[in-house]
């Protein structure tokens, strides 16, 4: 696809190879540009649908395009701050729809890139207020965060993963990153045993099974 817009651009570079590019102004998107977007990350979500239990989980638009928004002017904003901070709440801003399991995979096409950013800003300055904006999305829509270092307290996982697609998604979330905090839940723990079978050596040799 070719096209001459940084946040479209932007986009394709984080899906490609998970490199991001920086420009040296902020970027305001326009209505084209998300609808070029929308195109892409549902034609990026299709693709993934392959890989999922059943084929019914619909795309959203809504979703998919807020969480590009989102990283997209994360990026920017961890290199352009100067006279930025001001608009912090207009650039940043929490998901205002439902977060059902549609929401959620389809903003995760690009929301799993958001710690990357979240890890950097720490490093670069751990007092920025965007830092915290950041971490209270990824908290929101922890299946991106897996692997980040996030207090996690309070979720009820039974209800959480109580939907067999979404489980399976997050139990190879964990796996592939390896998340050993999320592991060793009782519950998740569990999922992952039962999972793994005989050939929990092959998948995971130094998990242990925490519920024996």
């Amino acid at each position: 696809m070719q096209n001459k817009s940084p946040f479209l651009d932007t986009i394709l570079q984080l899906r490609k190879d998970g490199s991001l590019i920086v420009y040296s102004e902020l970027h305001q998107t326009s209505v084209k540009e998300e609808q070029d977007a929308a195109d892409y990350l549902q034609s990026e979500f299709e693709r993934e649908r392959l890989n999922f239990l059943v084929d019914t989980i619909p795309f959203s638009k809504n979703a998919a395009i807020w969480a590009a928004k989102v990283v997209y002017h994360s990026a920017q904003l961890y290199l352009i701050r100067k006279d930025t901070t001001k608009d912090l709440q207009k650039l940043i801003i929490d998901f205002q729809s439902e977060k059902d399991i549609s929401a959620i995979i389809s903003a995760d096409l690009t929301l799993r890139f958001l710690p990357q950013i979240y890890d950097a800003l720490q490093v670069a300055d751990s007092e920025d207020p965007l830092i915290k904006m950041l971490e209270n999305i990824l908290k929101k829509f922890h299946y991106s965060a897996v692997g980040c270092d996030l207090d996690l307290e309070g979720i009820n996982w039974e209800k959480e993963l109580e939907d067999k697609t979404y489980r399976k998604l997050y139990l190879e979330r964990i796996v592939e990153k390896k998340a050993y905090p999320l592991a060793e839940i009782p519950y998740i723990n569990q999922l992952l045993m039962a999972e793994f079978g005989m050939h929990k050596y092959i998948f995971w040799r130094e998990l242990k099974n925490i519920n024996n």
